[in-house]
């Protein structure tokens, strides 16, 4: 069986790993500290702080920024479920908006949706393509826009406007206007779940960006505290002599990463621009070499003048079926020993929100799309021969199922 996406884990990571066990250091430390630093740099921004997940960061800078209920946050209705739980979780409405054909929030359809209530507005980078930064931020700064941001806490008095935080979890490593991404918006939120391009087993990273006159030193130290329930020191400063007495002066969260996690970061870190990601690129093209030549395939957009993904997920499409025809269509490329995926079930369809009233028929795009969507293998030790027998699976199981139609 080809597998979809399985971390890499060989002796350079466990070596790390070990090194951190042997070190008696296990939770934040020297490594995790070491960590942020390599990804501020990575990112052009001059503070970093690593978490346990991509959500529980998320959910940190929603509360630090004062988001409660009665506030709504915008986000795309083509998600996994963690962009939106996060804005629940803060007691506040979930507005959703429909997505473009490259997979990210329809930045066209944004505004129509800006109320006096909005206080965020979280796009995602689905695939790993970069959504288009210029013209969100543009909405957000217009003065008609910013006269109807009605905020309700020092931070959001502060900013004077709507909060971009941008869901990265699929896009560490990919550009926006030749940098890598993480400087574009107010906050940049990384994955390093198990199955990402960079993982860290479990994990996240915050990158800090505000404009002035927040001081980015500062708001990290703030974070960091609001990360470990609130305390003024973490386990490493009190260590040191007579350093003991801590203060609790927020009721914060627990999402600190940890050095161990940090000993896989930094393993993956240093071998990514070299291995990861040129590995990476070089699968998206070989299928799109293999597939372009059958009229039914849609290939993924994952690079133009502006954007480059981080080539994350394959996003394949196929033209003309239903979605029960997707789903024969996925289980005859199984029954070839070929594992694959779909990226995502929208969100009015997951019974949590189909709950709340939300229905997909608002969401025309986002429907179509998701009916004939089938995600490929993408991992480092992909070959290019088990990339045609990947191909081989999937034109076997189109052609067959439409021919049944």
């Amino acid at each position: 069986m080809i597998p979809f996406s399985p971390p890499r884990i060989d002796d350079k990571i466990i070596n790390e790993v070990a090194d951190a066990l042997r070190s008696g250091w296990i939770t934040t430390g020297p490594k995790t500290k070491l960590f942020e630093k390599k990804i501020a740099n990575y990112c052009s921004v001059s503070n970093v702080l690593a978490v346990n997940s991509w959500t529980t960061g998320a959910e940190l800078l929603l509360y630090w920024f004062g988001i409660k209920e009665g506030d709504e946050v915008i986000v795309p209705v083509y998600t996994y479920c963690a962009t939106a739980n996060i804005v629940i979780h803060r007691g506040a409405k979930v507005i959703m908006v429909d997505m473009n054909s490259d997979f990210g929030i329809d930045v066209s359809k944004i505004e129509k949706y800006i109320t006096s209530k909005t206080k965020a507005i979280i796009p995602v980078d689905v695939g790993g393509l970069p959504i288009q930064f210029d013209e969100l931020k543009e909405i957000v700064n217009k003065p008609s826009v910013k006269a109807k941001f009605n905020p309700q806490s020092e931070n959001q008095e502060k900013l004077g406007r709507i909060m971009i935080l941008s869901d990265a979890a699929h896009s560490f490593g990919a550009k926006y206007k030749g940098l890598n991404v993480g400087s574009e918006v107010d906050f940049t939120v990384f994955s390093f779940h198990a199955v990402k391009n960079l993982t860290t087993a479990e994990g996240g990273a915050i990158c800090i960006n505000l404009p002035k006159p927040f001081d980015n030193a500062e708001i990290y130290k703030q974070l960091n505290t609001l990360s470990l329930h609130g305390q003024n020191k973490d386990a490493l400063a009190k260590t040191q002599k007579g350093s003991w007495e801590y203060d609790v002066i927020d009721a914060g969260f627990k999402c600190n990463m940890t050095d161990i996690l940090s000993s896989i970061g930094l393993v993956e870190f240093d071998r990514y621009e070299s291995e990861t990601l040129p590995f990476r690129k070089r699968i998206f093209k070989e299928y799109t070499a293999l597939l372009s030549n059958h009229k039914w395939a849609i290939i993924p957009h994952y690079v133009d003048k502006k954007r480059e993904s981080s080539y994350h997920l394959y996003l394949l499409r196929i033209k003309d079926i239903t979605l029960a025809q997707r789903n024969l269509i996925i289980q005859e490329i199984f029954n070839q020993d070929v594992s694959v995926n779909v990226h995502y079930k929208p969100l009015p369809l997951l019974s949590f929100y189909k709950g709340l009233g939300y229905t997909l028929n608002d969401y025309p795009l986002a429907e179509s799309i998701w009916e004939c969507e089938i995600s490929l293998p993408v991992y480092y030790s992909l070959s290019t021969e088990q990339i045609k027998e990947v191909v081989s699976a999937v034109v076997f199981a189109v052609e067959k199922i439409k021919s049944n139609a």
